[in-house]
């Protein structure tokens, strides 16, 4: 059996790095051995890319070199983590990855997905993710819950408003029906529990061996 590569994606505040948490500590109680990483960041390299692009004082940054801020990131997150843990036989859990250039850069930053996916193929390389669980949930939800966790403070990307937000959940929905084989579009307005359960019941069906799956010859 070969590991998995599973992501979770979602708007701020819709509780990606939540429920990454949540399976990550189920399937350690179970005695597996993986690797929990996020993005940006995941390696020293990108998280000090991440403090660069979330800075709110850094409002006069280009689109475009946002959007190679992050391939950066990812570049160096898929050579140094991603690859080696899928080689070694680890299966990895990721809080984002290349879908969310083509929510955030590519749709709601106005940037086109094609450019998006050009970056994105040079930064992966070609590695996509086995399955991704995309965490819907409404922008004016998302912003309260991000009230709740840090009051009046806000992330560049969060100060771009809610219509930016709006576009990026969109964005997100629309990937999902378009990679519906390959993953799961879920109200993320549900208790924490059950949202992991199901999560965790989901990806049990669709892989039996979960966090591996059979590798056909």
């Amino acid at each position: 059996m070969q590991p998995l590569f599973i992501v979770f994606e979602g708007a701020d505040g819709a509780g990606t790095t939540t429920q990454c948490q949540h399976l990550c500590a189920r399937l350690r109680l179970e005695g597996h051995c993986l690797v929990e990483t996020r993005e940006p960041g995941g390696t020293e390299a990108g998280e000090r890319i991440r403090k660069l692009v979330l800075d709110p004082t850094l409002c006069w940054l280009d689109d475009v070199a946002e959007l190679l801020l992050y391939g950066a990131s990812r570049r160096q997150h898929v050579a140094e983590v991603i690859e080696p843990a899928l080689r070694s036989g680890k299966p990895v859990i990721s809080d984002r990855y290349a879908q969310s250039s083509v929510a955030y850069q590519g749709v709601a930053r106005g940037l086109g997905t094609d450019l998006v996916r050009r970056v994105n193929d040079l930064a992966t390389g070609g590695l996509a993710a086995d399955y991704t669980i995309y965490l819907d949930l409404k922008v004016e939800l998302a912003l309260e819950r991000r009230r709740k966790r840090d009051g009046d403070r806000q992330d560049r990307l969060e100060q771009a408003g809610l219509d930016f937000q709006a576009s990026v959940r969109d964005a997100y929905v629309s990937l999902s029906r378009k990679d519906e084989g390959n993953s799961l579009l879920v109200d993320a307005d549900a208790r924490i529990e059950d949202l992991a359960k199901h999560v965790h019941g989901t990806l049990m069906a669709r892989f039996p061996h979960f966090p591996y799956k059979t590798l056909h010859i």
